[in-house]
């Protein structure tokens, strides 16, 4: 495919660090020339200098044979025109990143699709939508259900206390004798394994298993870890991703807002009417005492500075709260997460990256995700009649070494594959692949 990206920010060239590694024709459009030259140090992909609403930097960048144009600059205005010239010059489709949650909530009266505009997608949006994913599962540090339930995506801590310390594959096999999860990869050092028999759980692993509804139970009972019931959610900060969890939040929890801007404080308490909006200083322990802090099942602290999301998640944790959740700018710090005490750090511009990358997938992709700080994508495929994956037994396919399936779902049963195990047409397969295997995958499922 040949997919112009245009805005090489940390979103832009986040996405074309991920579709590089699958020998996708790129070309990035920036303004900026030192952006430009450090993604064609470390990318193979092409660059232009330039607008991206400008007929001739299009012209240049061949949008005529784009067959996706994703515009993901800082400015919203310049992503819509961006997108509307692509496609009246060619462009198969058009991808356009905006702040504005009114283009989404009137979506279906605006119809942007008639005048060029395929998809819109919002980052602040995406990131409370993946707050609120997070909180479905209390203990777990990532969680993603695939058709309604059936399967789980659940990662795990490895600790002192997690039967599986130490122990390899193999030697914890017994702990699961019906086949209930199957363990998919493993973050360790910032580094991804995909593991195999022999390869041993240590302390501050971040593991992640495909699981069943029985595995998941199973999982928390090895990890040592009792499910608790989330009820009261304290964010702190109303940023755009603060109001957009906010809203989305109070349909299913109680929630308290605390903004330490008096003026937003009280906007925010107008657009919000199921949520409590404080005006405060998240940093004063005095006031988070008074607030009821203790009384929190979780806490989520999306402000615009990293570092005081991280301490105050800290301070949150250290008053006894059990879940939660930084937002941070700096990618780097999401490896780190856990060993610090924070139970899971998210990046809005990774989670939109990882989103937009699902409009480049062949195959009959039913469900798409990614992990937080884990080089992979996640894929729930529906098995074509025919396709290469239902020729033998999985053992005997040459299926890459860097991808696993996690699970099958056949006539709405569930199916652990083991390596004797036929995948047949019509199945549901949910397959963890590194960046490097993807286009090998999807040709199985073609």
């Amino acid at each position: 495919m040949r997919i112009i990206i245009a805005g090489a920010g940390e979103v832009g060239f986040h996405l074309a660090k991920l579709l590089a590694y699958e020998k996708q024709d790129i070309v990035l459009i920036d303004l900026d020339q030192e952006k430009l030259d450090y993604a064609s140090n470390h990318l193979d992909c092409a660059t232009v200098k330039g607008n991206s609403t400008s007929y001739e930097v299009l012209q240049e960048a061949i949008v005529n044979k784009a067959d996706l144009f994703i515009a993901v600059t800082s400015f919203e205005e310049t992503n819509l025109a961006s997108a509307i010239i692509a496609k009246k010059l060619g462009a198969l489709k058009t991808i356009a990143r905006i702040s504005n949650l009114e283009f989404f909530l009137k979506k279906d009266i605006l119809d942007l699709a008639t005048i060029g505009v395929d998809e819109l997608i919002s980052p602040e949006s995406l990131a409370a939508r993946e707050i609120k994913r997070l909180l479905t599962r209390s203990t777990a540090t990532d969680t993603f259900e695939f058709d309604n339930g059936m399967l789980t995506l659940l990662g795990i801590t490895i600790d002192e206390s997690n039967q599986l310390n130490n122990k390899s594959l193999k030697e914890t096999a017994f702990l699961n004798p019906d086949h209930d999860y199957i363990n998919v990869a493993i973050l360790r050092n910032g580094k991804t394994i995909v593991p195999h028999g022999s390869t041993k759980f240590r302390i501050n692993d971040h593991a992640y298993f495909i699981a069943q509804q029985e595995g998941v139970k199973k999982l928390l009972k090895i990890g040592g870890r009792e499910g608790f019931e989330i009820k009261n959610v304290m964010i702190m900060g109303g940023s755009k991703i603060g109001f957009h969890a906010a809203r989305r939040l109070s349909k299913k929890y109680n929630i308290k807002l605390v903004e330490k801007d008096r003026d937003k404080s009280f906007e925010l308490a107008d657009k919000l009417p199921d949520t409590l909006v404080v005006n405060g200083d998240c940093s004063n322990v005095d006031l988070l005492k008074e607030e009821g802090i203790t009384d929190m099942d979780a806490f989520v602290a999306v402000t615009g500075n990293s570092e005081t999301n991280i301490i105050s998640c800290l301070l949150a944790k250290n008053l006894v709260v059990k879940k939660t959740i930084a937002l941070v700018e700096n990618m780097d710090y999401i490896h780190i997460s856990q060993n610090i005490g924070v139970d899971t750090m998210i990046n809005k511009k990774l989670i939109a990256a990882n989103f937009i990358s699902r409009y480049v997938r062949q195959g009959q992709v039913i469900s798409l995700t990614g992990i937080h700080g884990v080089e992979a994508e996640i894929m729930e495929f529906e098995v074509p009649e025919k396709s290469k994956i239902t020729d033998k037994a999985i053992k005997k396919l040459n299926f890459p070494k860097s991808a696993i399936i996690g699970g099958v779902i056949r006539n709405g049963e569930v199916k652990s594959p083991t390596g004797d195990f036929q995948i047949q047409s019509n199945d549901r397969v949910v397959v963890l692949c590194l960046p490097e295997c993807i286009h090998q995958v999807e040709k199985f499922f073609n």
